[in-house]
């Protein structure tokens, strides 16, 4: 258990969403922030003088509708580092031409496999077989095919299979955030949940922060953990008290 003044002492908190402030869902476009969660978003934005970051690898479309208006007062980096919106300053690259292709052989496969879902972003596209564990095989099969083919990469998440260009993750985005004018010389404390988190943990650590893990124990570069996003919205909640 993190202690309660880590968020708090000239910190920068950033905090990644799906399994993280939120529990993970089999339908990705279900996840939204509650009326509580954007109530705790808002409490935070204030006691760190806005000094408040989500790192994801949802699109900044996909975490504008998850989170309603609060999320234009948050530091955002979504697609893994490959988009970002702070300082009145939005930056998204092209999309790749190549995903058109990706798309397009995803949505075959989950037709042939009921409960496989596809998740297209502004720089991405992601297959979960939460809800068809069987097919873990084969969708990993077919993304490392369709990665070495058009040159993508493949990110791997949990019980998901993602091709997004190359060049940036949550360590590169952290690292940006930190490098800006408003948040430098601040504590960096992120807080995540999948191996896609690690390089935001490590850059932390290397930046003198410290990493959350939320969920079961497992091998981390995080060296505080907590069970669930519940018990991180608990925590956050008494560290505000």
């Amino acid at each position: 258990m993190p202690p309660a003044a880590l968020a708090f002492q000239n910190s920068t908190l950033f905090l990644d969403l799906d399994g993280t402030l939120f529990e993970l869902d089999d339908c990705p476009d279900a996840v939204c922030a509650d009326a509580q969660t954007r109530v705790l978003l808002d409490a935070l934005l204030d006691r760190l003088d806005g000094r408040l970051g989500v790192v994801s690898g949802r699109s900044l479309a996909q975490i504008d509708d998850m989170l309603g208006a609060v999320s234009r007062e948050i530091w955002i980096s979504g697609s893994h580092g490959g988009e970002h919106r702070w300082g009145g300053v939005t930056t998204s690259p092209p999309r790749p031409s190549e995903l058109d292709d990706v798309a397009a052989r995803f949505w075959a496969f989950a037709e042939e496999h009921p409960g496989v879902l596809v998740e297209e972003k502004s720089l991405g596209v992601a297959l979960h077989y939460r809800m068809m564990p069987q097919a873990e095989a084969d969708a990993v099969a077919l993304a490392h095919e369709l990665a070495e083919d058009h040159g993508l990469f493949l990110q791997q998440g949990k019980m998901m299979a993602e091709l997004r260009d190359a060049g940036s993750d949550k360590g590169s985005a952290i690292r940006a955030m930190m490098a800006h004018p408003d948040l430098a010389g601040t504590t960096p404390v992120f807080a995540g949940d999948d191996l896609t988190d690690e390089p935001g943990f490590a850059a932390v650590r290397d930046l003198g922060g410290q990493a959350i893990l939320v969920g079961e124990p497992r091998p981390t570069a995080a060296r505080y953990g907590l069970r669930s996003p519940g018990e991180l919205r608990d925590w956050l909640w008494e560290a505000l008290a």
